[in-house]
């Protein structure tokens, strides 16, 4: 399962454990500017999880910065904002970038299947199910491996998921691109929209945000 330590991925960790699936976190460190926070808090989360919960992290070596250049997630510079549209805040191929490695990992330790916590209305290309249907077919042909990508949320708005959460240290997830002194920005898209789910249920928001 390819996680990230946000909302979405974390959340489905907990759901697989729950129907007791046999769990294998990845993370794929591409050297993005808020790596190093997320993944702390991702392992903080997976820490918190009942039971055996899943197998330890597996973290990927992807370094990015040679193909995106000074593209904002690298650079950390024009972070968009609370008020930018959320289409500024797509990663060039980033979906294509993670099943690539992540999926030639699967086929050498027997792994048959990659979750992602892909939610419904994502209008970008590589989250869409053709895209996936055609990742499952590529590997099949290069690695002689009958993978499945599979999106459990697809259907789901992030409302709707982070209700599934009720009970998770959701607080340790982190879903911020301008993390300040290891903590959520409070300004950037994704914090504003982190806020907008947790203020749309009205439960408590645990976030630390450097601003309010």
């Amino acid at each position: 399962m390819l996680a990230s330590g946000g909302l979405d991925s974390a959340i489905l960790v907990a759901d697989f454990i729950r129907q007791d699936r046999d769990v294998q976190p990845v993370y794929v460190r591409f050297g993005l500017a808020w790596e190093t926070v997320e993944e702390a808090h991702l392992r903080r989360f997976l820490d918190t999880l009942p039971g055996a919960g899943a197998r330890p992290l597996v973290a990927l070596e992807l370094p990015i910065a040679d193909v995106y250049g000074s593209h904002w997630s690298v650079s950390g510079t024009e972070v968009p904002d609370a008020h930018t549209e959320d289409a500024a805040v797509y990663i060039p191929g980033r979906n294509l970038l993670l099943l690539a490695k992540s999926s030639v990992w699967c086929a050498l330790h027997g792994v048959p299947t990659i979750a992602l916590g892909t939610l419904k209305g994502n209008p970008f290309a590589d989250a869409s199910r053709d895209f996936f249907h055609l990742v499952d077919a590529v590997v099949n042909i290069a690695m002689d491996w009958p993978l499945e990508v599979v999106t459990p949320f697809a259907e789901l708005s992030k409302t709707e998921v982070l209700e599934r959460g009720h009970g998770l240290h959701l607080e340790h997830t982190f879903s911020c691109i301008d993390p300040q002194d290891g903590r959520h920005c409070g300004r950037c898209n994704k914090c504003e929209e982190r806020r907008r789910a947790f203020a749309a249920l009205g439960i408590d928001d645990g976030t630390q945000y450097a601003a309010r």
